[in-house]
């Protein structure tokens, strides 16, 4: 992993080569700094949520919709859930995968993943809606749906 670039996004191929299985087709490298560690020497649990909200900018940077200058979607995180599996220490190299896994009507729930090396620490989902400028439910448009089904092979 050592020659992966840190906080730009990694593509499928380049997760292969890293040792992360399918159907993970989105990451991130990165390493754990300082300020992210706790009293007991691990990451912090808050931390994982701003590992995954920096990853889904930059998922979200690869949809057409986002790049648009007026009208730009918000989508808010409406729950969000967190399995621990084994602990990230300081300095250690790792990798974000994100996918999403399904669409409804007004959201979408995305998984996450953290590695180290081909040890998966830490899994996620979230649930984002999308909200009209009066923060009502917004239908995702199709354009949208369709490239979540060309990026992740999301169903629906």
């Amino acid at each position: 992993m050592t020659d992966l670039p840190f906080l730009t996004p990694l593509n499928a191929d380049q997760l292969r080569a890293a040792g992360i299985p399918e159907p993970w087709r989105f990451g991130m490298a990165d390493q754990v700094r300082f300020g992210e560690i706790d009293a007991l020497q691990h990451v912090n649990n808050a931390v994982y949520l701003k590992w995954f909200e920096n990853l889904r900018i930059l998922y979200f940077q690869q949809f057409s919709l986002w790049h648009q200058r007026e009208n730009r979607p918000k989508f808010v995180l409406r729950a969000v859930d967190l399995d621990y599996r084994s602990e990230v220490k300081l300095t250690d190299r790792y990798i974000l995968t994100g996918r999403t896994m399904k669409m409804g009507t007004s959201s979408f729930t995305m998984e996450y993943g953290v590695w180290v090396g081909d040890r998966l620490t830490t899994t996620s989902h979230a649930v984002l809606v999308m909200l009209n400028p009066d923060n009502t439910k917004a239908a995702l448009p199709e354009s949208l749906r369709t490239e979540l089904r060309e990026i992740d092979g999301v169903p629906g």
